[in-house]
């Protein structure tokens, strides 16, 4: 490889075996190259010292789980590290997946399971999306961290479990927790050892090896020789912001090799544009840029004149326009719209059922901890 596109000297995570994954949002790799990152090190392995419940908080694609698996292995645990992402487990289901059930507890129950707080004792659970658990499973979190046993669903029975908690959020927990979202005790007992992970445009220091790392994975699974990048395609590479974090960097870099000539990627090959472009602030209707301050201006007067006017429904009328170009602009994304707009994804699935943009058909999200974004 060429220019500043090589092999990594710092620290790597990696998944143990990243082949079995499937396609999602999460980053894969992690590299600590950049100042920041270094730093950022140091201090994980000094919460992963001490057994205290860690909160790790960072955007989509960021790799949040990648720094909660290292935590459990430097932690010296003895048990399991179980995933699991509150966001893809079914709300009828969560209670029982999490805390476990008896034979008979409701139906189809034929017999008796745990959950997943028994099945990582000795271990470390990790809560993924933590912001999106239905509030009255909060209540039930909150006792299981203050009693350190569950109760099964449809047992009276408490089962002592020994397990260190990580959890993680994409969305502001403090801003959910003044909306009435999010239990501030729980938010409290959580909060412990706050890690917050930066999004890859802050620590451009790790783009180079990150991508000589995913060159060197597809390379590999391509049968290519050799991958070399041209100074316009690594300036284009450090210079995007980055919006899906590492994920998203994964998949141009793949894309990439797949469709560059003699083992060199060019700019062009890279398509930053189609996965989401470098930011920038939208054109108002005088051909120049406008400011976010000057948009909320112009929306406000806006909303005024159409409240002058007695415009019929204008809340729910305004809530799907939001919605509607949040949920475009994110490609159809649920987990990228929800962030876009600070709410949980479970939110955001009833606002689309409501206005008709997803099937109110579809069946609930798969009751297993499946990376699912």
């Amino acid at each position: 490889m060429t220019g500043s596109i090589a092999p990594a000297t710092g620290r790597r995570l990696t998944f143990p075996r990243p082949e079995e994954m499937t396609l999602s949002i999460r980053a894969t790799a992690l590299v600590f190259e950049d100042p920041r990152s270094v730093a950022l090190l140091t201090d994980i392995e000094r919460v992963a010292a001490r057994d205290v419940t860690a909160m790790i908080i960072g955007e989509t694609g960021t790799g949040k789980e990648l720094v909660a698996r290292h935590i459990h292995e430097v932690s010296g645990r003895s048990g399991p590290f179980v995933a699991v992402n509150c966001g893809a487990l079914s709300e009828s289901l969560i209670d029982a997946e999490l805390f476990g059930h008896e034979a008979g507890a409701y139906t189809g129950a034929t017999h008796a399971r745990a959950g997943w707080f028994e099945a990582a004792r000795g271990g470390t659970l990790f809560l993924d999306e933590i912001g999106d658990m239905p509030a009255p499973l909060q209540v039930k979190l909150l006792r299981v961290l203050q009693e350190r046993q569950v109760v099964r669903l449809g047992s009276r029975v408490p089962l002592p479990v020994d397990v260190r908690l990580i959890a993680a959020t994409n969305v502001d927990l403090w801003r959910a927790v003044q909306a009435g979202r999010f239990r501030s005790d729980l938010f409290y007992r959580l909060h412990v050892a706050p890690i917050p992970l930066p999004p890859l445009r802050e620590r451009r220091g790790d783009i180079p090896s990150l991508v000589a790392h995913f060159a060197d994975v597809y390379r590999k699974k391509l049968s290519m020789d050799e991958v070399r990048f041209s100074p316009q395609a690594e300036r284009a590479l450090l210079e995007y912001d980055w919006p899906g974090n590492i994920r998203e960097l994964e998949n141009v870099v793949h894309y990439a090799l797949i469709v560059c000539r003699d083992g060199c990627v060019a700019a062009d090959d890279l398509r930053l544009i189609a996965t989401g472009g470098t930011r920038s602030p939208p054109a108002d209707n005088s051909g120049g840029n406008a400011s976010p301050a000057a948009l909320l201006e112009r929306i406000e007067r806006t909303v005024q004149q159409l409240l002058a006017h007695e415009h019929p429904d204008l809340h729910g009328t305004l809530e799907r326009l939001l919605v509607t170009a949040a949920f475009e602009s994110n490609g159809h994304n649920q987990v990228h719209t929800a962030q876009a707009l600070s709410i949980s994804r479970n939110e955001l699935r009833t606002l689309l059922k409501r206005f008709g943009l997803i099937d109110t058909r579809q069946s609930s999200p798969s009751p297993s901890p499946a990376r699912q974004g």
